[in-house]
């Protein structure tokens, strides 16, 4: 591919005997059984909402991205006029998931994130976890598992064969991808293990080359206790030039308690916000005062601090912004909700209404977590993954008409007696009928059935090609 041939290095998969009529299908197909879900080899947490988007809508086309088989990236399409679906097919090769001795099975770091440039090429960047001491020194933290990697597909909205490009950090894990108005791409992500920096690499020529690394949330050591400031950002795209960016705080501590299996313990407090004017390369907060960065902890309680939360845990922000870039932040709260998701946790919801921060009543929202979809200063969805008391798994919609002062259930996508979902964020620029991709969690074994849903529910597709893991 020439727009590929710079100084990099390239590993090609090639999908040889795979004939095109085995990966694709229209439900209209006669003799064949249609099903909900598009492929039944998702593995582990195949999504999450962290990595993203792992889904964007283009053309008349839905591209989703997930986990599959050992930890590799599987890419599918979805046609809406046509009803066809292309896929999935495995557009890399993690270094993660091929290790039978690792004590941790399925890392779950290396989800991948998907963006189609102005060139119609779809990148996706995948097999993370803060890399090892292999890879050589981690100049803005620490080392971990896996390397953070670049494919991008050989041919413009060709998901059947890619390419894997040597242009981005090794070290990154949690990727989010953000291509801008002019076109410019942006990946953020952690450099590192967990006393890591989070940075982003820009991109100005579709993808072909990224600058270096980019410091903008500072890990530092303590002074007072024995443990490291860290952070969960969640990075996307706000009104025009913006990139917004809901995070919490993450206290490393260095003692681990001895009786707890987990090892490191994920605790998180706080909720913050700041914006990034990427015309003038200005960070600030959200009264847009101007932003020191890399931003350190001390820095972001007095400048970017949503609500200070010192006693519960938090985990996994969400944001999203109005007409007028006014942002309302969601945080999953509650005690403990670390590796064990134990205990009871909500969503809590947050608006900026131009001077001040409300918080919103959401206890009648179930418990789960879920992506936030902002229409209006008073109109706002959130899309909720939960669990009902008879055991039933539910992907729904909650409404609210009074800027999240209380919120109501306007619509089920999908539920399942006695099973578990882990859902992606909302997709970029979704199609009524596709705007979330699911993965269905059941007990017994690790792969996952994959769901498209939208407005009118999953989007179907032959049972005979929804079938990937006998493909």
């Amino acid at each position: 591919m020439k727009k590929f041939l710079v100084a990099t290095t390239c590993i090609c998969f090639f999908f040889l005997g795979c004939k095109s009529k085995k990966y694709t299908s229209s439900i209209s197909e006669k003799n064949d059984a249609s099903v909900d879900y598009f492929a039944d080899n998702g593995f582990g947490n195949a999504v999450a909402l962290v990595q993203h988007p792992a889904g964007v809508y283009h053309n008349g086309i839905t591209y989703v991205a997930y986990q599959g088989p050992l930890e590799d990236p599987y890419v599918a399409s979805y046609n809406h006029e046509t009803k066809e679906w292309k896929g999935p097919f495995k557009a890399g090769v993690s270094v993660m998931g091929k290790d039978p001795n690792r004590k941790k099975r399925i890392d779950n770091h290396g989800k991948p994130a998907l963006l189609i440039d102005d060139a119609d090429y779809i990148h996706i960047a995948f097999g993370g976890h803060g890399g090892t001491p292999a890879d050589g020194d981690n100049p803005l933290g620490n080392h971990h598992y896996g390397k953070n990697l670049h494919a991008v597909s050989k041919r413009p909205l060709d998901i059947s064969a890619w390419e894997t490009l040597d242009n981005i950090s090794l070290f990154g894990t949690y990727s989010q991808f953000i291509k801008m108005d002019n076109g410019d791409i942006y990946l953020f992500y952690r450099h590192g293990a967990h006393r890591s920096d989070w940075v982003y690499q820009k991109s100005t020529d579709n993808g072909v080359t990224f600058g270096s690394p980019v410091s903008f949330l500072k890990h530092k050591r303590r002074t007072d206790i024995e443990a490291e400031d860290s952070w969960y950002p969640w990075v996307s795209k706000g009104n025009g030039d913006d990139v917004i960016v809901a995070f919490d705080y993450h206290i490393c501590r260095d003692n681990r308690n001895t009786q707890d299996a987990r090892g490191h313990i994920p605790e998180r407090h706080n909720v913050y916000y700041m914006v990034f004017d990427t015309k003038e390369g200005q960070w600030k907060n959200v009264k847009n005062e101007p932003l020191e960065m890399p931003l350190t902890k001390e820095m972001a309680d007095e400048k970017t601090l949503v609500k200070k939360i010192p006693s519960d845990w938090t985990f996994q922000g969400v944001t999203d912004v109005d007409s007028k870039g006014n942002p309302q932040v969601c945080m999953l709260v509650g005690p403990d909700i670390g590796a064990r998701r134990s205990g009871p946790k909500r969503l809590q919801h947050f608006r900026w209404d131009g001077q001040q921060w409300l918080k919103s009543d959401t206890t009648n929202l179930p418990k789960g977590n879920g992506d936030i979809e902002v229409k209006s200063a008073t109109e706002v969805s959130i899309y909720l993954e939960s669990e009902t008391s008879d055991d039933v798994g539910e992907i729904s919609r909650w409404d609210s008409f009074d800027g999240g002062d209380t919120f109501k259930k306007a619509q089920i996508f999908l539920s399942r007696k006695n099973s578990g979902f882990v859902i992606s964020s909302l997709i970029d620029n979704p199609h009524p009928d596709a705007r979330i991709i699911v993965a269905e969690k059941k007990e017994g074994t690790d792969f996952r059935k994959m769901y498209l849903l939208g407005d009118n529910g999953p989007i179907k597709r032959s049972k005979k090609e929804a079938q990937a893991l006998n493909n």
